[in-house]
């Protein structure tokens, strides 16, 4: 599966473009749509929204093939948008990890949905960003975006 373009309009609203570099609430220096800078990238002079399009297209495929090698239920393609979403944003450990992960894999959808919305805290209180993305990633979970996978 791919994450449909309304998960990628969720990415891009929830993150942002920003043409220069800064630090992220993990103080991670980031740019563009939510791109984490890794050594050596650097982009001293700032980049273009082309060039934000691109990482974010590279980023996506990661969280994309996270998800699909950690999942071993069939989703919808709001249920994978869901998942994608969280793993660009939290990375694929948080999900490995998480109950939210364990429930769906035992077929518990409505529960593994449900558990999205324990994800909004920044440094230990409620972020209003978070918990605004995690209620617009379990409208795409429950929404009518798609069929059930094969």
């Amino acid at each position: 599966m791919q994450m449909s373009a309304l998960g990628l309009d969720l990415i891009r609203r929830s993150e942002g473009f920003r043409g220069s570099t800064y630090l992220d609430p993990a103080g991670i220096p980031t740019i563009g749509y939510g791109h984490r800078l890794l050594p050596p990238e650097s982009y001293p002079h700032g980049i273009a929204e082309q060039l934000a399009e691109q990482l974010l297209a590279g980023d996506v495929r990661l969280a994309e093939h996270a998800v699909a090698r950690l999942v071993r239920v069939a989703l919808t393609q709001g249920q994978f948008d869901a998942l994608t979403d969280f793993c660009f944003n939290l990375g694929a450990g948080r999900l490995a990890s998480s109950t939210l992960l364990d429930e769906l894999n035992c077929g518990q959808y409505d529960a593994a949905g449900a558990q999205l919305l324990h994800w909004d805290l920044a440094g230990g209180a409620i972020c209003p960003g978070l918990k605004v993305r995690r209620e617009a990633e379990l409208q795409l979970w429950g929404g009518a975006a798609g069929q059930t996978a094969a």
